[in-house]
């Protein structure tokens, strides 16, 4: 029998947080979920613990609440539309790197999957800011002392029927999804593919610590 999943997740306010979330509830093998946000879910659940904290640069204060976890699904970011690169920076690299050097020192066991984005610059030198400042978080993350790390990079990702945090341009494009599985199925990936995936690497792990869309819906059939 497979060990049981206690996982912390972050983003949970967002569309892909509560995707990934979602998937972990139904999945009898994610035995505890802790989700950290900076305002109320408004979800509960018997294996469901939430710990409002408002600043991700300093967890200090809740640490004790952090341990005993082996795996983390980091499903908090932002687009770079509309923002400094300063800004982009602090909140795509510097926060994911706090929360994930904590969790790190405090579980040494513990998976961390990382949600990227499709062309993510490994390099870091590209004219993409915004892929520059992904592949450095993928690169560093996979420093720390982690019993695995997984970039996950999906592309267009379906939303699971019923979810609240959906964004609401969805429902306009939505109808694309069908004709690009079927053109570049690398580029399009559901919602419920991408959570599954991130729990099967939680178990038995996968050789490639960098996760591209084929790859994703391949492990979320696993």
């Amino acid at each position: 029998m497979e060990p049981t999943i206690k996982a912390i997740i972050t983003g949970t306010t967002g569309m892909v947080g509560e995707g990934v979330l979602h998937e972990c509830l139904l999945d009898p093998l994610v035995e505890a979920i802790t989700i950290i946000n900076r305002k109320p879910s408004g979800i509960s659940h018997p294996k469901l613990t939430e710990i409002i904290h408002s600043d991700f640069y300093n967890l200090s204060a809740i640490e004790n609440q952090l341990q005993g976890f082996n795996a983390c699904y980091f499903c908090l970011g932002i687009s770079s539309v509309g923002i400094s690169k300063e800004d982009y920076y602090k909140t795509t690299y510097t926060l994911t790197m706090r929360v994930a050097e904590t969790l790190s020192r405090l579980n040494p066991e513990m998976t961390f999957c990382y949600v990227s984005g499709a062309g993510t610059d490994s390099s870091e030198t590209g004219s993409s800011n915004w892929a520059k400042v992904k592949g450095k978080t993928e690169n560093d993350l996979m420093k720390l002392p982690f019993k695995q790390v997984y970039a996950f990079r999906p592309g267009f990702i379906k939303p699971t029927p019923g979810l609240s945090k959906t964004h609401g341009f969805y429902k306009y494009i939505s109808w694309l999804f069908p004709l690009g599985r079927a053109i570049y199925p690398a580029g399009f990936v559901t919602m419920h593919e991408l959570g599954r995936a991130m729990i099967h690497v939680t178990g038995p792990g996968t050789a490639k610590r960098v996760i591209e869309g084929n790859e994703i819906i391949s492990l979320g059939k696993a």
